[in-house]
């Protein structure tokens, strides 16, 4: 489409403040940014949306001027709901780059400008996929008549014989085809994260290649066309493009073809296909507004030690929010997450925010929206989750029901893994089920120090849950590495020496042994040893160590070296 017709849609509310003379350009794609430099994500012909946020004064005008005419970008449109009237400095900056500049009322959300650009783009670039962009609204709507991104998907099929899912980064299958045929297998699914993390994170534009078994897909990222994180007034343009600000928060579309020898012309129906997707990643993310700010809301009162009755009242609003149609009270688990990075000054709060959402979405829930069942608040680089639990008969720890630390591990290790690509950490850690409000305040620091015992464990990806905060091993991760060495070194190594030398088995009798509990019989049976031949062993260590087992401070010391080492 040109540049032109853009004018003559009322509904999109734009005013032309400069570039008559260049409005016969053509439109390729859409693009909404608040980043100072966004040309890693230009690939040129782009209508770029901006609310200006990245404007703190006059000079910041050229910069960015600057650098859209170099990507070949078409034209500009800023909004006036940020700074009302749009500054002279970029109406200038425009002219003298003879980049086409637009006014957007402040009544006219971006993603109507977004939506129809799509539509219009789409429709003449090819007839084979103008089914998707006609039925745009239809994915846009939610209950019985709407089909989100899965009507998207199916047209791909039908259309240009095309599978294709959507993923989180945490390889959790968002969207997929509801025509008959196999699905994703979970594993694929993580695999398939796993490959687009790890190229994003070495600045390529996608799509990306991967190829897994005799399978070969492209990845394709799916960015927000939203607002997304944004650095703060004291940090760098280099900061703000840092592509770990959301490589761990963007969708990505996985297509089961290879890409690399599809004409232009298709390559840019696919990307019409994510940015009508990241549409619907708009809308899922509004409509999670409510259930951050129920969080938010709980967490400050329980931060600010407010009454057990406020916070009860608080929940029961939140009830009905988290888990409509349910009758009891619940219980709640209390989940934090943190996002670390060496080096560099990255907001981590909100992309650990939305990679907390994307972690604990439940893929039993029934209705429109999976993540209905839960509420994530950030504060600073952390993010607190309030998942509610159905209601139980009986008192429980929560150790049988609810949220397990290893499970959600299990699920994220690999993509996050190589989404951090050796420089970043994510920790979870998970407290047990409380089923009243004044329970919630445990719950949370239960939930903070079982992630901080979570990070001080080796690993990109780690996780505890409250059942590790009960025992004695608790205290292990904060002992000093060279404490751990030369402890471990002058228990343990005598035995180990004495083992290579002889072929013995010291350190599996002295595991076993302890692990019975000092009982000779019980042992000897475990390691199917005559109770005689035990004895010989057990002698021995004491022999090599100094150490005498039937002194409970002796067993202790031997309990902690052997799970330190």
């Amino acid at each position: 489409m040109r540049l032109r017709a853009l004018l003559d849609t009322d509904a999109l509310g734009l005013k032309l403040l400069g570039g008559e003379d260049e409005l016969d350009r053509t439109v390729r794609g859409v693009m909404t940014t608040d980043l100072r430099d966004p040309s890693r994500y230009l690939s040129g012909g782009e209508l770029v949306l901006t609310g200006l946020a990245w404007r703190r004064d006059a000079d910041d005008s050229e910069a960015f001027v600057r650098i859209l005419a170099q990507a070949g970008v078409v034209a500009l449109a800023a909004g006036e709901a940020e700074l009302g009237d749009i500054p002279d400095d970029l109406v200038v900056a425009c002219a003298r780059h003879r980049l086409p500049l637009f006014a957007v009322h402040e009544s006219v959300a971006f993603a109507t400008i977004t939506e129809h650009v799509v539509r219009q783009v789409s429709g003449e670039r090819a007839g084979d996929l103008a089914a998707v962009v006609d039925r745009h609204r239809r994915m846009m709507t939610s209950g019985p008549a709407g089909g989100g991104p899965d009507v998207v998907l199916d047209l791909l099929g039908s259309d240009l014989d095309l599978r294709a899912w959507v993923l989180s980064p945490a390889g959790r299958l968002i969207a997929g085809p509801k025509v008959a045929g196999p699905g994703l297998p979970a594993d694929t699914c993580a695999e398939l994260a796993a490959e687009h993390l790890a190229a994003a994170r070495t600045g390529r534009r996608g799509p990306h290649r991967a190829t897994l078994g005799a399978a070969t897909y492209s990845l394709f990222p799916i960015r927000s066309s939203g607002h997304r994180p944004t650095a703060g007034a004291g940090r760098s343009a280099q900061a703000s493009r840092d592509v770990r600000e959301t490589v761990l928060s963007d969708w990505l579309l996985a297509v089961e073809a290879d890409a690399g020898d599809w004409p232009a012309e298709r390559l840019d129906l696919l990307q019409g296909v994510t940015q009508l997707i990241s549409v619907e990643r708009d809308r899922r993310d509004a409509a999670r507004t409510v259930r951050r700010r129920l969080a938010q809301e709980v967490l400050e009162l329980v931060q600010t030690g407010a009454a057990p009755a406020e916070i009860a009242a608080r929940l029961r609003v939140a009830a009905p929010v988290l888990l409509p149609g349910l009758g009891a009270a619940p219980h709640w688990q209390v989940v934090v997450a943190r996002v670390e990075w060496e080096g560099g000054d990255i907001e981590a709060g909100p992309v650990a925010q939305s990679l907390l959402e994307e972690i604990l979405v439940d893929p039993l829930a029934t209705g429109p929206e999976p993540s209905d069942r839960i509420a994530v608040a950030h504060t600073g680089d952390e993010a607190i989750a309030l998942v509610p639990l159905p209601a139980v008969s009986t008192e429980h720890d929560g150790s049988e029901s609810g949220i397990l630390a290893d499970a959600l591990l299990e699920s994220v290790r690999e993509p996050l893994s190589a989404g951090l690509d050796g420089d970043g950490q994510v920790t979870l850690g998970v407290s047990a089920a409380v089923h009243s409000a004044e329970g919630l305040r445990g719950a949370l620091e239960e939930a903070r120090h079982a992630r901080r015992v979570a990070a001080a464990r080796p690993g990109r990806v780690c996780a505890a849950g409250h059942q590790e905060l009960a025992s004695h091993v608790l205290l292990l991760p904060f002992v000093p590495d060279d404490v751990r060495r030369a402890f471990t070194a002058r228990l343990l190594d005598p035995l180990r020496d004495y083992d290579r030398r002889h072929r013995a088995e010291l350190i599996p009798t002295l595991e076993a042994f302890l692990d019975c509990d000092g009982s000779w019989t019980r042992c000897a049976t475990r390691l199917h040893l005559h109770v005689n031949t035990l004895r010989y062993r057990v002698g021995r260590i004491e022999q090599l160590t100094s150490r005498d087992l039937s002194r409970l401070e002796d067993k202790l010391d031997f309990f902690l070296a052997l799970r330190m080492s």
